[in-house]
């Protein structure tokens, strides 16, 4: 079992029972679940991550205080801190206090306020640009165990339909800045003797396809340490990851020309597959062509106007 499958099975036993017991009259308010940072929410926890932050622990995430006061609040922490102290052979790690709490009771505004700033995030468009992906990610990971009043579910619902036209502007810029770091920084730097330069080049060429991969696929890259594991199960152009792993970790002396190929296969793969699913009419000159041609597909003016690089 995972630590997602784990942790809901102890709420199962443990969470739920506690909730009906003392809680039924805030029972309607509280939505249970384990989201947000963590492998463990991306079903990614496996033998190494046993060493730490590893816990059969929960969420329960609560509304304000007009709803559930604060005293209220604390007495639901008390419990929800008595509860079985290993459960499965796993011990429950300690409550951390304050922004850094991942597992126990934690407000909904509190959560969403420390991925995407605020509960007001949909109020203004341009919201979408100014959040990291893997902050995205960490909002609509995991798994809800039940949400009796919705207003957790309903955030991370929007949050998992990203407008499709701020879409389109990211992956516009993602891809116009991939074809700057390579081939052309890239085979440059190369023909310069300059390694430093050049494995550079390539990381910036991987930060960007990665991202755009991501982006095609209609969701959120996580945390770096976890981005090519999470690729690997993406429906679409997930075999381009052996290629990136390539990029990354051959020599540039001896591996340059492989590499030079490597880049090419992956800008066909990409421009193949925008062909196939209506993203551009034509075949794209290069990738700088098929990312502008995404930009044209922008339906609002003002948006489509700006430069290709305001989405990144």
């Amino acid at each position: 079992m995972n630590g997602l499958e784990i942790s809901e099975l102890y709420y199962k036993q443990f969470g739920r029972p506690m909730l009906e017991e003392t809680f039924g009259d805030i029972m309607q308010y509280v939505c249970a679940g384990l989201v947000g940072a963590g492998s463990e929410c991306f079903g990614f926890d496996d033998e190494v991550s046993g060493d730490h932050d590893l816990d059969p622990g929960f969420c329960l995430f609560i509304p304000g205080e007009d709803i559930v006061d604060s005293a209220t609040e604390w007495k639901l922490e008390r419990a929800y801190a008595k509860l079985p102290a290993e459960f499965m052979g796993i011990k429950r790690s300690r409550l951390v206090s304050g922004g850094a709490k991942r597992r126990g009771v934690i407000r909904t505004a509190d959560f969403y306020r420390g991925r995407i700033g605020g509960m007001r995030f949909f109020d203004d468009p341009n919201s979408w640009f100014y959040v990291s992906d893997h902050y995205l990610a960490e909002a609509v990971n995991g798994r809800v165990f039940e949400d009796n009043y919705g207003e957790f579910t309903s955030i991370r619902e929007k949050l998992l339909d990203m407008p499709e036209d701020v879409r389109l502007k990211k992956l516009a810029g993602r891809l116009y800045l991939a074809g700057q770091a390579a081939p052309y920084n890239y085979g440059r730097a190369v023909k310069r003797g300059d390694e430093g330069a050049a494995q550079l080049a390539l990381f910036e060429f991987y930060e960007q396809i990665s991202a755009a991969i991501f982006l095609f696929n209609r969701k959120y890259r996580p945390f770096y340490k976890w981005a090519m594991r999470a690729m690997r199960e993406l429906p679409a152009l997930a075999e381009l990851e052996g290629g990136l792993v390539f990029l990354l970790s051959a020599p540039n002396r001896s591996c340059s020309g492989d590499k030079l190929e490597t880049i090419e296969g992956i800008y066909r793969a990409i421009t193949d597959f925008a062909l196939k699913e209506g993203y551009t009419k034509k075949v794209p000159g290069d990738i700088a062509e098929l990312a502008f041609d995404l930009n044209d597909a922008i339906r609002d003016n003002s948006l489509r106007n700006e430069s290709i690089l305001f989405g990144v």
